[in-house]
């Protein structure tokens, strides 16, 4: 059997992946591999000529540099391309290298050049892991991501393993120049490997995949990682970690560098180390960690780490040797990214997916850095200021160690009370017996109690967990959900199996292929194609021509949905041609409206556009159904053009969840996206109104930011739709960022607004006081109901105008407190009226205080009484006035009653304000103006 074939065995690599998959493993590998030559090398010359003494201050230039150049890069992604990104970054390290060729080659070196090549490098190896894995989630979606990141992050481990040792071999022979010199042509060949994987992969993908796959949002994760116990337990051991790391570092630097005062010598012994750590590293996680984890339990497993250290330490405080502290290092290197990392995945597993992605690169660069800079000053402290020997350092690295424990049973016990809380969550019934006691002992056996007898959503709950990890230890349970009696359950199970990389095909395939439900059959057949060891050509001729017509349709869909980025696999197996027909097929039966559904479905997960047509058909459909499969049809194709098309059934109750979550497919760019429709008016007023319905379901700073655009909208609704969203975001996401500038100058204005209503509705209130007394003939009913139209409008726009004052003050001061404040003002008790009126006035400040109080007095004020529409017939503007205000207002039923009172009236002194709105953008407002405008003139 061929290399290639044993490969896609392993690692489920499917047809037409092979390539790609190794150009990516290729690419990592050159990376870490000119990252094992330059590190240790720069590292020597770092040592041997400034000593170990200057280490500490270079941990503190990491330290701030990497913040720094973190916030730098992100803003670079946000406006370049990630190719140019990449590229200019090798670009940069290139030149950066041939410089340091041509210093060490004329030995012009000195101090301050050492210190920033030092710092490069750990940029640099910051840099070019982070660049790759969002590469990498660009070049796959999350099905292939998930089959096939081992396969590829394989290449890096060989990558650390093979530098390490060639640079150990190399640098006594050829010196340190020229080992750059073959770094310098590693990462030039990265570049036109590089450019080929872009071309083939990234360069089809439309913007909207390209945002969803690269989303860098981080929604302030400091705030969101304080709020969390568990989550802040887990920063802090990553912290300590990394200080322990730095100092036991500085230790092995110290020491080495003593020992070995040769250049060339320090390289080849850091790099052969370097690659040892990587090839234990690797060993352990083979072979011993998942037998560790499950035995022992993540909280005894948590614990090997810090303890293989601190003895480390404890022997190398009396026995100071070299050979004593290479010891401790490995411990470090090779532990941490073995059995350390998959006990932290494991307890991290209770918390959100979406709190994770977060938080992840926050902690991942922001922690480490600081960390970082705290282990330098630790150093300048006692070394430079104290002039310690560097054994004492053993000390602080033994009292980190045991805060480092400290908080490892405190994360546990947060794990199980996370754990306990999730579950109660999902919980379905009250009864004794669906409750299960977790005891806190292992994390692996409290996943199994719950497969065994959780209810429905908990087991649901814990697979959905499961694939965050694919841990194959839990198969036996898994698998034994396949009988469960719930299809949800068992189409969950399938799913989960499908990720757990065993090569063990189940025995209920038959029943569950029988089982009539197409999720089910969809989910056992994508399982089918995966572990099946005959050819998949075969298998997928078996199904894809099934007498089953369901099993056959499910066929097809798994194969269109796995070959939507592979053209390989989508010409091999002819995928166009079978779509085709099967839509011709669905035309023709019109009546199956399963098979429509189906091939509406496989249309749109397919990524064709040739076949976009049929679904911009289905959606102008008269048969509801078939339009609410075209619209979640939609969804799944992220097709850019359907986004307007989609957007008219926005108006319909029963279909907005549907369009809803079809435009959530699309991630958060769509945002932006969609406030560009509403500020260009690109589609109709009616459908802008419900645009922030959408974007409020979209949580994000983005989604804060693009919605405060909309405040500053001409359509009054679209501004009461967009405040309303906003509101809904500052009280569910607390931690989004709000232009409290901006929100008070948007206070202001609706105060003047509603002053202006205000005086508006007090006018007519008194004239139609005014009213009463005159007779019907000087009164026609026609005027009188228009007047009573104008009354009510006017109201309704003093309701809604209170609402956004009192959202908007939210935003600036929480809406908590700010909501009981306006359930008291329009409440009909005095008492509640009083203390709110008394806590927004001890509340408010300068103009807001000035420009609210008065409203708010206003608005519990009872203007139906004569005594007070008495005391307002001094204060309110004439009739003329009014109209003129109310014309100008942003409300088009307030002007068409405005104009529909005036042609009542028939008099002429308001003809200059109808002629003023023969110029409105609005052609029915126009239209009805030139009627009341003939009415005038035909009354003179």
């Amino acid at each position: 059997m061929k290399l290639q074939e044993i490969l896609k065995k392993s690692f489920n690599i499917q047809e037409g992946e092979f390539r790609i998959a190794f150009l990516m493993q290729l690419y990592v590998f050159m990376i870490i591999t000119s990252l094992l030559i330059i590190k240790p090398t720069v590292n020597s010359l770092f040592l041997s000529e400034l000593g170990v003494e200057s280490l500490p201050v270079a941990f503190l230039w990491v330290a701030l540099i990497a913040y720094l150049s973190s916030y730098l890069y992100s803003r670079a992604l946000n406006r370049f391309s990630l190719l140019s990104v990449v590229k200019t970054t090798l670009s940069i390290t290139i030149v950066i290298l041939s410089l340091l060729v041509l210093l060490l080659k004329f030995e012009l070196l000195n101090a301050w050049m050492l210190f920033f090549f030092y710092v490069w490098v750990a940029i640099h190896a910051v840099l070019s892991a982070s660049q790759f894995w969002v590469l990498a989630n660009l070049v796959f979606n999350p099905r292939e991501a998930k089959r096939l990141f081992g396969f590829i992050g394989s290449g890096a481990i060989l990558g650390g393993i093979f530098g390490g040792y060639l640079t150990s071999i190399l640098a006594p022979i050829i010196g340190n120049n020229n080992v750059f010199i073959l770094a310098i042509v590693i990462l030039f060949l990265c570049i036109p490997l590089l450019g080929t994987i872009w071309r083939l992969r990234v360069e089809k993908l439309n913007l909207f995949k390209v945002k969803k796959r690269t989303d860098l949002d981080s929604d302030r994760p400091l705030k969101l990682i304080r709020k969390s116990r568990h989550l802040t337990f887990l920063a802090s051991i990553l912290g300590i970690s990394v200080i322990v790391a730095k100092l036991v570092d500085y230790q092995f630097s110290d020491f080495a560098s003593a020992a070995i005062p040769n250049p060339d010598d320090l390289t080849s012994f850091f790099a052969f180390w370097f690659s040892t750590f990587n090839l234990l590293s690797l060993s352990i996680q083979l072979f011993v960690t998942h037998r560790v984890v499950g035995v022992w339990g993540v909280g005894s497993s948590m614990l090997i780490l810090p303890m293989g250290i601190l003895v480390g330490s404890v022997l190398f405080f009396f026995f100071p040797e070299l050979a004593l502290i290479v010891f401790v290092k490995a411990v470090d290197g090779s532990f941490k990214q073995s059995i350390n990392k998959s006990a932290m995945e494991l307890l991290a597993l209770p918390l959100p997916f979406e709190l994770k992605n977060k938080t992840k690169t926050y902690i991942d660069v922001v922690v480490d850095s600081v960390a970082t800079g705290i282990a330098g000053f630790i150093l300048i402290f006692f070394v430079r200021g104290l002039s310690a020997p560097s054994v004492y350092i053993t000390g602080i690295i033994i009292l980190l160690l045991i805060l480092w424990v400290y908080f490892v049973f405190k994360v546990r016990q947060e794990y199980f009370q996370t754990f306990r809380d999730n579950l109660a969550m999902v919980l379905e019934t009250k009864s004794p017996s669906k409750k299960l006691n977790v005891k806190q002992h292992s994390v692996v056996d409290g996943m199994k109690k719950v497969f065994e007898k959780g209810s429905e959503s908990q087991i649901l709950f814990m697979l959905g967990k499961l694939r965050e990890i694919n841990d194959p230890r839990f198969f036996p349970q898994v698998q034994k959900l396949l009988s469960h009696p719930s299809v949800k359950v068992r189409t969950a199970a399938v799913q989960s199996l499908y990720f757990l990389n065993v090569h063990t095909m189940v025995t209920e395939i038959p029943l569950l292929l029988a089982s009539g439900d197409e999720d089910l059959i969809t989910a056992t057949l994508e399982y089918v194609l995966l572990h099946s060891s005959s050819e998949k050509s075969q298998v997928f001729d078996q199904f894809l021509d099934h007498q089953d017509p369901k099993i056959a349709r499910a066929a097809l869909f798994c194969l269109a949905r796995e070959s939507r980025d592979n053209n390989s696999l989508r010409t091999h197996y002819r995928v166009a041609e079978r779509i085709e027909q099967l839509i011709k097929k669905a035309e023709n039966q019109k009546d199956d409206v399963e098979l429509t559904h189906a091939a509406l479905k496989i249309a749109g997960v397919a990524n064709l556009p040739e076949f976009y047509p049929f679904l911009s058909e289905a959606l102008k459909s008269p048969d509801k159904g078939i339009q609410k499969e075209a619209i979640e049809a939609t969804g799944l194709s992220l097709y850019p053009p359907f986004i307007k098309e989609l957007l008219p059934f926005l108006s319909e109750k029963n279909m907005r969840p549907s369009v809803i979550e079809a435009f959530l497919a699309y991630g958060q760019y769509l945002a932006p996206y969609l406030i560009r429709i509403i500020q260009d008016r690109e589609a109709p007023i009616e459908q802008c109104r419900l645009i922030p319905l959408v974007l409020k379901r979209m949580p994000s700073q983005q989604t804060v930011s693009t919605l405060m655009l909309l405040l500053d909208d001409q359509d009054v609704t679209i501004r009461q739709e967009a405040i309303r969203a906003l509101s809904d975001l500052k009280r569910d996401y607390p931690q989004y960022r709000f232009d409290h500038l901006k929100v008070v100058r948007n206070i202001l204005e609706e105060c003047r607004m509603y002053h202006q209503s205000l005086s508006a509705l007090h006018t007519q209130i008194i004239i139609s006081y005014r009213n009463r007394t005159k007779s019907r003939q000087v009164v026609s009913d026609d005027e009188r109901n228009a007047r009573s139209s104008l009354l009510e409008l006017l109201e309704r726009r003093l309701d809604a105008g209170l609402e956004r004052i009192f959202k908007l003050l939210g935003l600036r001061f929480g809406t908590r407190d700010i909501d009981i404040a306006y359930e008291g003002i329009l409440s009909e008790k005095q008492d509640a009226q009083s203390r709110a009126i008394e806590y927004l006035d001890n509340l408010l400040y300068g103009d807001l205080r000035r420009k609210l109080m008065p409203i708010i007095e206003n608005t519990i004020l009872d203007v139906s009484s004569e005594e007070v529409q008495q005391t307002l017939l001094s204060k309110v503007p004439t009739e003329y006035e009014c109209f003129h205000t109310l014309l100008h207002a942003n409300d088009h039923k307030i002007k068409l009653a405005v104009l529909y009172l005036i042609g009542e009236q028939k008099n002429p002194r308001y003809q200059p304000l109808v002629e003023m709105m023969l110029e409105h953008e609005d052609e029915r407002l126009r239209d009805f103006a030139s009627q009341v405008l003939e009415k005038l003139k035909t009354s003179q």
